[in-house]
């Protein structure tokens, strides 16, 4: 399937998930997550849920971070240039909902994309080969790019793979892992 159609696919089979369907299988989710490799790392990017796009509840697994000492990352997105700037999660981190309903810190201190070890991604679907559809800003693509070759890129999903993407781009950047609720995916990167 072309990304257009698989946006419009799984926006659609979104909007027809519960709250309580949501909040069970991000629960699900996070405690597949704890199986990942991924707790020798230190620096944990992840995003927090745009509620009306029904996006997984990360709440779940920020307390598994916060439980294991990890430094949590958010970020904060620029619309006119498609960047990203992250700022560590302390207890004085100020959360606002900016203007597409995305929480955000409004500041804080700064960390490079180089230094984070492991990225919690969100997306609407994903193939069998690590390929990932977003909303199409491209906001990760140019994240994932800044970061060392070593961070380990995850998706985050409440659906199964698509057999395949058919429009993937040159500079599209394949995922290591997605983890649904029933499930993990490893994914050898070509």
């Amino acid at each position: 399937m072309l990304k257009k159609e698989l946006r419009l696919k799984y926006k659609a089979l979104r909007k027809a998930l519960s709250e309580n369907d949501i909040e069970s299988m991000s629960l699900e989710i996070a405690n597949q997550a704890l199986s990942l490799p991924i707790w020798d790392k230190t620096y944990f990017h992840i995003f927090l849920p745009i509620e009306p796009q029904k996006e997984i509840n990360t709440e779940y697994l920020l307390h598994i971070l916060a439980g294991k000492d990890k430094e949590i990352i958010l970020s904060k997105s620029d619309f006119e240039t498609r960047k990203m700037t992250h700022f560590l999660l302390t207890e004085n981190t100020k959360i606002v909902k900016n203007e597409y309903q995305i929480p955000e810190p409004v500041s804080g201190i700064a960390i490079p994309s180089k230094q984070i070890e492991v990225v919690f991604i969100p997306l609407l679907a994903y193939d069998k080969l690590g390929n990932r559809v977003g909303y199409g800003k491209g906001f990760y693509d140019q994240f994932l790019s800044e970061c060392s070759p070593e961070t380990l890129k995850i998706g985050l999903s409440f659906f199964e793979p698509e057999e395949q993407i058919n429009d993937v781009f040159e500079n599209d950047i394949q995922l290591d892992y997605c983890v649904s609720p029933h499930s993990i995916f490893k994914f050898i990167l070509t």
